[in-house]
């Protein structure tokens, strides 16, 4: 593992567990505190430091343009929604873009039946796509940068998967968007959320559903987590709505968070170019996959999610090498 990486995580301190029905987390700690100074997606947009608009008249599914006006760096993170323009999107990876700077970021619909515009721009419900959508996200992209480079999704697995949450949490919507999902369970993600809180000193937190880790979210400085956490929060109590058994009950151990971190720091991390600004790294082990990014080994964001079985890895690595080269012949 790079050693930014490794000397993050190993330093971080875990904190007190906070519970709500099947949904917990556990601090992370930590007096790491990067110099680097940046606004994030939605100051930027509610601000007009930053348009996010169609690549052109005609649009591209898998990419926007991001117009950064501040002389500021911003930070967009990886599965943020993006709402208007022909399709709702969320973002690919997370990105920090330079300050007076236009470029072309990667983006996955979730919208699947829209393609006309209902808004020349792009506006932010601050939302997040879910946590599990999110880790088979990652895997799907770190496959994508290592086979070519480019920051790419399954689009059709994308909206499957958010098909199929629908389905389940009996959120119709007559163009397949994911912001339906979440305005059908606000009220129950609201009674989640206000069972958790943010303490000092707190740069992320590992999640636990049904007492299995399912991800950890974690940032250079406290400040940025803090902005950040009542939507990250959100993306992982919309899957502990999606699971949550009231006949069943589960112990969140501490000795699960401790494994997931030995996990974490024993995975393999491939350094990329970024989108933007700084390094990506890709994260993937066994039992692993996510990234991270960082600038003048500073950390700014790492993100890490319990992979599924190995049966499922098998299917999902035919599944993008199929997506990959539907991509090539088209070009």
């Amino acid at each position: 593992m790079d050693t930014v990486i490794k000397n993050y995580l190993e330093q971080i301190k875990v904190g007190r567990k906070q519970s709500y029905k099947n949904l917990s987390l556990y601090p992370l700690l930590s007096t790491y505190s990067s110099g680097l100074e940046y606004l994030l997606l939605d100051e930027a947009l509610s601000k007009n430091l930053m348009e996010v608009f169609e690549l052109d008249s005609d649009g591209s599914v898998p990419e926007l343009k991001v117009a950064n006006k501040s002389p500021e760096m911003i930070l967009i993170l990886d599965g943020e929604e993006l709402v208007g323009a022909k399709q709702n999107r969320i973002v690919n990876t997370t990105i920090l873009v330079q300050g007076n700077t236009t470029i072309v970021i990667p983006v996955s619909c979730v919208e699947h039946g829209r393609w006309s515009y209902d808004s020349p721009k792009f506006h932010s419900q601050e939302r997040m796509m879910s946590s599990n959508l999110r880790a088979r996200k990652s895997e799907q992209v770190n496959f994508s940068v290592r086979s070519t480079g480019e920051f790419r999704a399954d689009q059709s697995a994308i909206w499957d998967g958010i098909a199929e949450k629908a389905d389940r949490m009996a959120a119709p919507s007559p163009t397949g968007a994911m912001a339906a999902i979440y305005d059908k369970e606000m009220p129950s993600i609201n009674e989640y959320i206000k069972h958790f809180r943010l303490i000092d000193s707190q740069v992320g937190a590992i999640f636990m559903i049904n007492g299995k880790v399912v991800g950890l979210d974690a940032f250079g400085k406290p400040g940025t987590f803090s902005e950040v956490f009542k939507k990250l929060l959100e993306s992982y109590a919309l899957d502990a709505i999606d699971w949550y058994d009231p006949d069943k009950e589960h112990k969140a151990l501490k000795s699960e968070v401790t494994k997931f971190q030995k996990s974490a720091l024993s995975a393999d991390a491939e350094s990329h170019p970024s989108v933007g600004l700084g390094t990506d790294f890709r994260l993937e082990s066994r039992k692993i996959t996510g990234f991270a990014l960082a600038l003048e080994d500073q950390l700014l964001h790492v993100s890490i999610f319990a992979r599924a079985d190995g049966q499922n890895q098998k299917k999902q690595a035919t599944r993008m090498e199929s997506f990959t080269r539907r991509r090539r012949n088209r070009r």
